[in-house]
């Protein structure tokens, strides 16, 4: 009988894995429903020999330096700070909106952090009770620079108007009173050296970790019998969809590539106004490949397809907490990572969640516990 069964090869379900194996010597299964191993962090040559990200673009940035120690195991890193254009009212401007961002836009010559604080507060609009994604981005830098920079991003990512949706979706996004024009602070910004699936293969790389790809748990849950199950997919379908489904927002990728050697001058642009795409990405700015063609990533948001983004809204946090008190009554099955908790995390963040379950299974019983029950014997 196998210790552990894990649903998911992805961050969470990979990190939870090695872990397992490698420091509690238990057998371990891991499967996914998809063809290959890390989930949406999977990488690949496309039939130029480019490194693309199959799922979109996947930079790594965290303040952990444990989580920095943890996955230097299984990759070497290609330093990288990450920067992003918006397409605005015919120019390419920096975004997290700076004072490059202002000077450029209005034709001003701002000089230092404090006029830029008066710019923004000549421009903001006072609001009560900051509650929406709209509150927070007129409350600060005011419905001019709303309309152009965070309106049409927001409605074609989620497929609503910012007013509809929770104040964390733009909160995220900070307005700069100086230059820096990175897109994330964190103290470690970098990419894995060889690529994310290269990382994977060497964390799966171990004689107690069994893999299954095109696999479905469904088919297979009641005929391996294991002591302990990791779920790592989506909470609502484990549970049948018992309560309804739980609302995600999905993405349209659309590969290509061009007979030139660079497209555009960062990695990302973002495209906020006039195009039905929310973002072109041009990869060998992230992988630092040579290459004399270049290939890109169109991102068209939508609401069929794999869940990407759990969409923040309270009457979805409430329809996930009854998900999540069923889980807590299900014996022997942890549910780890964005797809069983109903929430967006950075990829640091999930190898964070994943360690610290792992710290907790290590208090909870040592090694080799005897079987309690079997795979899939818990049930809504």
């Amino acid at each position: 009988m196998l210790d552990w069964f894990v649903v998911g090869a992805g961050f969470a379900g990979s990190v939870i894995a090695e872990r397992l194996a490698s420091q509690r010597g238990d057998s371990v299964l891991v499967i996914d429903r998809r063809s290959h191993l890390g989930g949406n962090a999977y990488d690949r040559l496309d039939a130029s020999g480019i490194l693309i990200h199959q799922y979109g673009p996947h930079i790594f940035h965290t303040n952990s330096d444990a989580i920095v120690q943890y996955l230097s195991n299984f990759t070497e890193w290609r330093p990288y700070e990450h920067r992003v254009l918006a397409s605005v009212d015919g120019q390419l401007l920096p975004i997290p909106i700076n004072r490059t961002t202002i000077n450029r836009l209005y034709g001003l010559s701002l000089t230092t952090e404090e006029d830029v604080e008066a710019f923004y507060a000549a421009q903001a609009e006072q609001v009560a009770d900051i509650a929406t994604s709209e509150d927070v981005v007129v409350s600060r830098v005011g419905r001019d620079l709303y309309e152009k920079f965070f309106r049409g991003y927001t409605r074609k990512q989620w497929g609503l108007d910012p007013s509809e949706l929770d104040r964390s979706v733009t909160a995220r996004v900070p307005a700069r009173t100086n230059d820096d024009d990175r897109y994330f602070l964190d103290k470690f910004q970098a990419m894995p050296l060889h690529g994310y699936s290269r990382m994977f293969d060497r964390m799966l790389n171990h004689p107690n970790i069994a893999v299954m790809l095109e696999t479905d748990y469904e088919e297979i849950r009641r005929s391996i019998p294991a002591r302990n199950v990791i779920y790592t997919g989506a909470i609502d379908e484990y549970f049948g969809y018992c309560f309804g489904r739980l609302p995600y927002r999905s993405l349209r990728f659309e590969h290509l590539t061009c007979d030139c050697e660079w497209y555009q001058p960062v990695a990302v642009v973002n495209y906020p106004q006039d195009k039905p795409f929310t973002r072109i990405t041009e990869y060998k700015h992230l992988t630092g490949q040579n290459h004399p063609r270049t290939s890109l990533t169109f991102e068209y948001p939508c609401d069929s397809g794999d869940p990407y983004y759990p969409i923040p809204r309270q009457d979805n946090q409430e329809l996930y907490n009854r998900y999540r008190q069923l889980a807590e009554q299900t014996e022997n099955v942890r549910f780890v990572g964005r797809l069983a908790t109903y929430r967006y995390y950075n990829m640091d963040q999930i190898v964070g969640q994943a360690l610290a379950e792992f710290r907790r299974i290590q208090g909870e019983f040592p090694p080799c516990a005897e079987p309690i029950l079997q795979t899939g014997t818990s049930s809504p």
